[in-house]
């Protein structure tokens, strides 16, 4: 999941519409199918930029997220939250992007499973598991935001470094890279991101001080 390419062609569910094909007559699906085109190509970039943020050699360097293919998971659904708890309560065509944003990176996900060999059948179960993931880091990281520093260094802790042991220092800095991020996206017009434009800080410096957590 860590090695995703940034360059998935089309942007598919990873979930409930693979099913029955679109119905040109009915009009509402007519203006759902427009509305997910339209929004394809800004979504698409959206997410290769925030897989590029995610990437960032100095977050495995001097941050110590673990350089796996788990810790480049988190990193971009850390990333991929911040964005979609932007979008969040903007509307109907701010909700439809954010989707089309979340197809794309399961897409992404697809293609790269697929191209390290996993069998069909297993493509799914980890597709699954990954969306399970992604939520839970979703519902984890929105709570500790509302919440006071410690509950963000311990959600932190418990997903992006929950299978190593950390400087406390470089939990601390993730967490105001966390709040720092979250407060330039919401300063951000949202015409931005509909124009297919995201901008992220560069990654915190850590104190090598600090303790282990």
């Amino acid at each position: 999941c860590g090695t995703i390419a940034p360059g998935a062609a089309r942007c598919q569910p990873w979930h409930g519409r693979a099913g029955r094909p679109e119905e040109p007559q009915d009009p509402m699906r007519l203006s759902s199918l427009w509305r997910r085109n339209r929004l394809a190509e800004p979504a698409q970039q959206l997410y290769l930029q925030l897989v590029q943020q995610a990437r960032d050699p100095a977050f495995y360097r001097d941050l110590e997220v673990p350089d796996t293919l788990d810790g480049r998971f988190d990193m971009i659904a850390l990333h991929a939250f911040l964005l979609l708890r932007r979008l969040k309560g903007e509307g109907r065509e701010a909700q439809a992007l954010g989707q089309a944003v979340f197809d794309a990176l399961f897409d992404d996900m697809d293609n790269a499973l697929r191209e390290m060999g996993v069998a069909d059948l297993g493509v799914g179960k980890r597709i699954k598991a990954m969306g399970k993931a992604l939520y839970g880091r979703i519902d984890a990281y929105d709570r500790a935001l509302a919440s006071d520093a410690a509950t963000l260094a311990e959600a932190l802790g418990r997903n992006l470094y929950g299978t190593v042991a950390p400087r406390a220092g470089s939990v601390a800095a993730m967490a105001g890279y966390l709040r720092a991020e979250s407060a330039a996206l919401e300063a951000a017009k949202i015409d931005e991101f509909f124009a297919g434009k995201l901008r992220f800080g560069p990654p915190p410096m850590a104190d090598s001080g600090a303790k282990t957590v």
